[in-house]
């Protein structure tokens, strides 16, 4: 392989690292830096000699809490993302069943639930485009769907469904179902009635997830939602070598079946690990703790203003949450816990807690992902539990979802003590940071520019929302690289990623100019030039 020899630019090694004025990449290694850098090129046989002209050349971003099958089969139904209106979302969807007759049920994802108040859709809108097929569309918050009569009848839901466990059925005046599922319990009726997706538009999902990530400077995501069947996908196209970048799934644990669901989840981690795909890992078990504040889901410790007498929904009752973390990780997983609510943040810290007690020191790194509302009393306990908190920056913003859903649930005061980002990271807690895409955008770059400033783009308000909580951009850009190397346990491969060190893999992305320099607002437009995976160029952008 020839070697490669990067200058002409500020190479960025992470917060308190000195920068790098050249590289020199062998073997899909970075082996050199400065001047034993340039003298190995010198004396090389082959060398390819990269002018990074004036750009910024930093450890690739990762992607710490996401869903990129979601993401990625987004695009095989009706485009719904962009609609504005029920009426441009029914148009879509007719426009779409109609180029696709051959299809018996009709999928698609993500319609905004704000565009009817109070989130609540209803199923005959549908039925005016598609009264003879099922349709089935989620939310952009992946907790709720919008399905037309067919599909309600194929699933057995009718006036005489009770509510499900773990999920609502939304219901008109007299009884019957209006077409809106919230929360597993009751998605999953309509789920289970339906048709598992192609493998071919599986493999084409993760391709084009894995190309959607590259194209914005990640190499390695966190699938944070991973069923059984999707272990099936994500195996198939390993073997297949076409996961364009590094994938570790976080197998669902689900309070109804577990523990059954653990003799399954070990054989996937044994699959994985036989296949032996450097693109591939299984270490992790996922566990969701509450649901979302903005569908009055997410577990609080002191009701929601909206309700007066409604605390949200604790998905695993008692002390089975702290029991199946024990388990899992008496079996050597990682946990990751969705956690929104402050009670959800209490009861994953107090289960990480217990498990820790009861399995003995060794180096796990528990997740708690999202951290949205954390109680005074629970801040400091991340750092002594050695609890990453996989944080979303790009929601820690004073936005139409912010200002017209969740601040009414919350009240102002609590408002103001939504995502502590800066706080957490000056307790000593490991900030690490993911988008959750296509809930959000997948692009660090939107992400970074809410969490060094706490502006929307408009730049409201003047001085940040909360601005306490706004970080050093260094933290920040660590945040989306180097933590979420480690949350992955990167350090642990031959050549670890997230580094620029020699010995480390040449996973990097170079941007068109110093991110350092440019105004927050600036940020998301900042052109990505290159995206490099093991000294492999998988992107390369317009100069």
């Amino acid at each position: 392989m020839t070697a490669i020899h990067f200058s002409g630019g500020t190479i960025w090694r992470g917060a308190g690292e000195p920068a790098a004025r050249s590289l020199l990449v062998d073997d899909g290694v970075i082996v050199a830096l400065d001047e034993a850098a340039d003298a190995a090129a010198e004396g090389a046989e082959r060398v390819e000699r990269v002018e990074l002209d004036g750009g910024f050349l930093m450890p690739s971003f990762g992607d710490g809490h996401a869903h990129p099958l979601f993401g990625g089969l987004e695009a095989e139904g009706p485009a719904v993302r962009g609609c504005t209106s029920v009426e441009d979302i029914v148009a879509a969807v007719a426009e779409y069943a109609a180029a696709h007759p051959e299809e018996e049920w009709i999928f698609g994802a993500s319609y905004d639930p704000s565009l009817v108040e109070e989130g609540l859709f209803d199923a005959r809108w549908l039925d005016a485009a598609v009264p003879d097929r099922p349709v089935v569309l989620r939310a952009y918050d992946y907790h709720t769907v919008w399905v037309n009569s067919r599909a309600l009848e194929l699933a057995g839901i009718d006036a005489s469904t009770p509510d499900p466990v773990l999920g609502e059925i939304t219901r008109r005046a007299d009884g019957s179902p209006l077409g809106t599922l919230r929360e597993w319990g009751a998605v999953d009726l309509v789920f289970d009635a339906a048709p598992v997706r192609p493998a071919e538009q599986r493999m084409r999902a993760l391709v084009r997830a894995g190309e959607y990530y590259l194209a914005r400077g990640v190499t390695w995501v966190q699938d944070a939602w991973v069923e059984p069947g999707d272990v099936d996908s994500y195996l198939e196209a390993a073997e297949r070598g076409i996961l364009p970048v590094r994938f570790n799934l976080a197998l669902y644990a689900d309070p109804r079946r577990f523990p059954a669901q653990l003799p399954t989840m070990l054989d996937s981690r044994e699959r994985v690990q036989a296949l032996g795909s450097p693109m591939l890992t299984a270490h992790t078990v996922k566990f969701f703790a509450d649901g979302v504040i903005e569908s009055e889901t997410g577990a609080l410790l002191e009701p929601y203003c909206s309700a007066l007498h409604k605390h949200g929904m604790s998905v695993w009752e008692g002390e089975s949450l702290a029991e199946a973390v024990r388990a899992v990780d008496a079996a050597g997983f990682q946990v990751h816990i969705h956690a929104i609510g402050d009670a959800a943040v209490r009861q994953a810290l107090d289960a990480i807690e217990g498990a820790i007690a009861a399995n003995g020191p060794r180096d796990r790194r528990p997740v708690i992902a999202h951290a949205q509302l954390v109680d005074d009393a629970d801040l400091d306990r991340f750092a002594e539990l050695g609890v990453i908190a996989c944080m979303q920056p790009l929601w820690a913003q004073l936005d139409g979802l912010m200002t017209v859903l969740t601040v009414p649930r919350l009240g102002q005061e609590r408002a103001d003590r939504q995502y502590r980002m800066a706080s957490l990271e000056a307790s000593g807690a490991a900030l690490s940071f993911g988008s959750d895409w296509p809930v959000s955008s997948g692009a660090p770059l939107d992400g970074l520019a809410i969490a060094v400033s706490r502006q929307t783009a408009d730049g409201v308000p003047a001085g940040g929302w909360t601005p306490a909580e706004i970080l050093d951009p260094a933290i920040a850009f660590d945040a989306y690289s180097a933590s979420v190397a480690h949350q992955g346990f990167a350090d642990r491969a031959a050549a670890p990623w997230g580094r620029i060190e020699p010995g480390a893999s040449a996973d990097f992305v170079v941007l068109a100019a110093d991110p350092r320099q440019l105004a927050p607002a600036e940020l998301p437009a900042l052109a990505i030039r290159s995206t490099y995976l093991a000294g492999s160029p998988r992107y390369r952008g317009a100069a």
